[in-house]
């Protein structure tokens, strides 16, 4: 891990567009043991990079996530997982409501999957 996208997660609370609920650091190594991982200086400047999340655990996750997100893990790799809470959704939601909405529906589209269809409109352009 680089660090590189740590300081636009950074930059996404800092504008209160998301709250971090739960951050963890998994490992897996070689053999298949999966450990915890205190993250310090991903960047090699000498900097806490994560400092500003220290201590975000709310509880939402359990072991049994983390032994679901291993499972994904190559060994000899290492993962973070994230629960965060898109803050900007529950004013757009109460407005909706307020204005006589009804929720239906609601999903997530993983990254790759409109990486992938983006793509595609490109190449067919």
């Amino acid at each position: 891990m680089t660090g590189e996208g740590f300081p636009l997660l950074v930059d996404l609370v800092d504008r209160g567009l998301i709250r971090i609920l739960d951050l963890v650091f998994i490992r897996k190594e070689e053999d298949g043991s999966v450990t915890g991982m205190e993250i310090a200086d991903l960047t090699g400047d000498g900097r806490l990079d994560l400092a500003v999340f220290d201590g975000a655990s709310s509880g939402l996750l359990g072991q049994d996530d983390l032994d679901e997100a291993a499972v994904a893990v190559r060994p000899g790799s290492s993962a973070g997982i994230l629960v965060y809470e898109n803050l900007w959704a529950a004013p757009f939601a109460a407005a909706l409501q307020r204005g006589g909405a009804q929720l239906v529906a609601s999903g997530r589209i993983p990254a790759t999957a409109l990486v992938a269809a983006l793509d595609a409109v490109e190449e067919a352009d």
